[in-house]
């Protein structure tokens, strides 16, 4: 195929105003009318959708019927009727008006790519013939979807339908993997989201490297909160003073890439104290003599040579620790993805939560209990012939779900592949931002022979699409039942507050529309996604008209179980040997180790500084930073510098400067700095999404600087393939570089 150019989206997909399309009436006013009256105006059920904590909300019109203003629903145990400022910022979203208005088709007009207005027919009928024509050459399995977001449940149901199981969240290679192969080795059982922490029961919270009250996951933020009042000790492991850190009574301002050898300290010091849980560890828990004698000479002398951290430090947290136990929570993290090893590093928090006897007990770690939803009377998918693993024979063994950064780099053609991925769907995540290596990134989308990117935002992404689907905001459609696990279980209604703006469509007609013309329409058996809701919650006792109402229902836990192990009750693990896997003979039999080993980490080179990268409690990732409502509250980031550095290199407050990382790669825009004693003298921090690169993203456009450009170095978790992307260094540019330097 000809070489695919990036394309500028032009006014007519997003400023122009869209033309009526015939084929789909998909909401009348009758819907608003429902909703419940509420101060003069009406209040519609939602779940947000601007990060996956997904709080429960109702959506507040005025008396105009306009969509006017977001609240908590006062029922959900993911928020407590509290919104974060991301979540209130969600109308933020509705209102954009660089939103994508139309669908768009890849042409090239006298040698030039451009992209011009669609129908949805068009759109759909160019889509069905591309994918039939993709799987007679060579299988439905060489087409792949990536997603973030609710509209990946619609867009999977078709794509395993036409006989493709490759469905990947770049979440899980790029964030949480680790962290629940990890767990799964240590427990059987893994985390799950949200995080089934324990932290309003606890007495201690140890944070190594999570950032609660930045990252705003409102319910952790909020039992964080009720912990400290009731005098819980936080103990916050972090180069950088962050807000935790300020509420810690304990602050290590670890060396980056040291963590492994903290934690290994930790355990020593448990054990060698016998600070342990004795009966847990000898109920529970199989190969404690193995650990043992395998962390015997990991003291805390041996760590502060590596770690920069005190012995002393290090004694006293791990006593703060076990004075508490079993509550006590070493927490899991979120975005785990940092050096490569972090399996193996996950597994030492899993062990250390194990010693304290936290697992399955109050204060610790819960038991989440989730309501079964009935499953649609659909034929069965067929199974494909091959997956994406076939292109990584003998790796990534312990990789309980699709890799995105697999997927992209087994579409790149190699000699030793029978079929490398010839398309990918993209639902509502910006590869460009969310998969590191930019470069490698672009490369695989040369190699397509079809992308469809589904969005709401002409994300840079759109740019390398040949369609482009404009997709409406949750606040405008229905979407599946949220089905979460928690302390109760619950269910909850996205119910559409307005009808679609502009020509956007929701997910779930798309991926029916798109069936139909791929003869798979007995995949999607009701003519409307609110048909099949009514269906779904009537084998419930439940009705569409009833949800509407509540917008939430809670349910009683079938079992006794929410702490199973407080008494040391007899309990039986999934895994080998039935317990606590301490040396885990899950990852010995598939030939990794069975126990966590320090390895050492590449430093910076001289002049360069590790980029270490986070969240602001306004923002989610890079999606948000064109969001009217949240670019007033943060609308640019700034890179942090320690004053010793800043001295070093003549820079002050607010003075813009370049990043050149170790591969020569700088950031597109300047980004400013701000002098501060809260970061290491090794290390500089920005803020993730910012210096978006298209100018139709009118807020975002420019500002600040993309952390993402400044990760080209990768390192891969052999376990089950996450992406170390925290093993990248930069250097300052104090004037603007040359053009074509990159």
């Amino acid at each position: 195929m000809e070489r695919r150019d990036f394309i500028k989206i032009g006014s007519f997909g997003l400023g122009a105003v869209a033309f009526s399309n015939p084929i789909f009436n998909y909401l009348s006013n009758s819907v608003v009318l429902d909703g419940v009256t509420q101060g003069g105006g009406k209040r519609i059920p939602t779940y947000c959708e601007v990060c996956f904590w997904k709080c429960a909300a109702w959506t507040h019109l005025n008396e105009k019927g306009e969509i006017w203003k977001l609240t908590g629903n006062d029922d959900d145990p993911h928020c407590n009727g509290r919104l974060c400022p991301r979540g209130t910022g969600g109308v933020g979203m509705y209102y954009d008006d660089d939103r994508l208005k139309t669908p768009l088709i890849r042409h090239t007009v006298n040698g030039k790519q451009e992209f011009q207005e669609a129908t949805w027919d068009e759109a759909f009928n160019f889509i069905a013939k591309k994918m039939k024509k993709i799987s007679d050459q060579y299988g439905p399995e060489c087409i792949a979807l990536f997603s973030h977001g609710s509209g990946g449940k619609h867009f999977g149901r078709m794509l395993k339908a036409f006989g493709s199981t490759n469905i990947t969240a770049p979440s899980y290679a790029q964030c949480r993997g680790p962290r629940e192969v990890g767990f799964f080795a240590t427990y059987g059982e893994g985390i799950g989201s949200p995080e089934r922490v324990d932290i309003r029961d606890t007495e201690c919270l140890v944070l190594i490297g999570s950032h609660i009250g930045e990252n705003m996951h409102n319910g952790q933020v909020q039992e964080m909160s009720e912990a400290i009042d009731k005098g819980a000790t936080i103990i916050t492991v972090d180069p950088r003073f962050s807000t935790a850190a300020s509420k810690s009574k304990f602050w290590l301002p670890i060396k980056p890439s040291t963590d492994m050898a903290l934690l290994l300290s930790w355990i020593h010091v448990i054990i060698n104290e016998e600070w342990y849980d004795k009966k847990f560890v000898e109920k529970y828990t199989f190969g404690f003599d193995e650990l043992k004698e395998h962390v015997k000479s990991f003291t805390p002398e041996w760590a502060y040579g590596i770690t920069t951290i005190k012995p002393n430090i290090i004694r006293k947290t791990a006593k703060e620790m076990a004075n508490a136990s079993p509550s006590v929570i070493i927490h899991p993290g979120r975005h785990v993805t940092w050096y490569g090893d972090d399996t193996q590093r996950l597994r030492a928090v899993a062990i250390l939560n194990a010693l304290l006897g936290s697992w399955g007990r109050r204060g610790g770690f819960y038991n989440p209990e989730k309501k079964k939803i009935a499953k649609l009377d659909i034929p069965k998918y067929p199974t494909p012939s091959k997956t994406w693993r076939d292109a990584f024979p003998g790796k990534y063994k312990l990789a309980g779900l699709a890799l995105a950064s697999g997927i992209c780099d087994a579409t790149i053609p190699a000699g030793d592949r029978d079929c490398s991925f010839k398309a990918w769907i993209v639902n509502g995540t910006n590869l460009i931002s969310t998969l590191p290596n930019q470069a490698n990134t672009i490369k695989a989308i040369q190699n397509l022979d079809l992308m469809v990117v589904i969005d709401t935002m002409p994300m840079e992404i759109t740019g390398y699409a040949d369609v482009v689907l404009p997709e409406c905001t949750y606040l405008e459609r229905y979407d599946n039942l949220r089905v979460s696990g928690h302390r109760e279980p619950t269910i909850a209604l996205r119910a559409p507050a307005a009808e679609p703006k502009y020509d956007s469509k929701p997910a779930w007609w798309m991926a029916k529309e798109l069936a139909q013309r791929l003869d798979l329409s007995d995949y999607f058996p009701f003519e409307k996604e609110e048909d099949e809701l009514d269906w779904q919650l009537k084998q419930m006792g439940l009705s569409l008209e009833e949800m509407k109402k509540i917008g939430l229902k809670k349910y009683a836990r079938e079992y006794d179980d929410l702490y199973p192990l407080e008494n040391l009750e007899d309990y039986e693990f999934n895994t080998n040997t039935g317990k606590i896997e301490l040396y885990s003979t899950a990852m010995e039999d598939e030939g990794y180790d069975p126990l966590p080993k320090y390895t050492q980490h590449e430093e910076p080179p001289e002049g360069f500084y590790r980029l270490i990268y986070g969240r602001a409690p306004m923002h989610t990732f890079s999606r948000t930073a064109n969001n009217p409502n949240l670019t007033d509250l943060m609308d640019e980031n700034k890179v942090w510098v320690n004053p010793k550095v800043a001295k070093e290199w003549d820079l002050n407050n607010n003075q813009e400067i370049w990043l050149e990382n170790q591969d020569g790669i700088v950031t597109s825009f300047p980004i400013k700095v701000r002098v501060t004693e809260r970061i290491r003298w090794d290390s500089v921090y920005m803020i993730h999404g910012f210096g978006h690169t298209d100018k139709r993203l009118t807020r975002a456009y420019g500002r600040g600087a993309s952390d993402a450009e400044m990760i080209t170095k990768v390192h891969i978790d052999p376990e089950m393939g996450g992406t170390g992307m925290r093993g990248n260094f930069v250097t300052f540019l104090t004037e603007a570089p040359s053009k074509g330097k990159s």
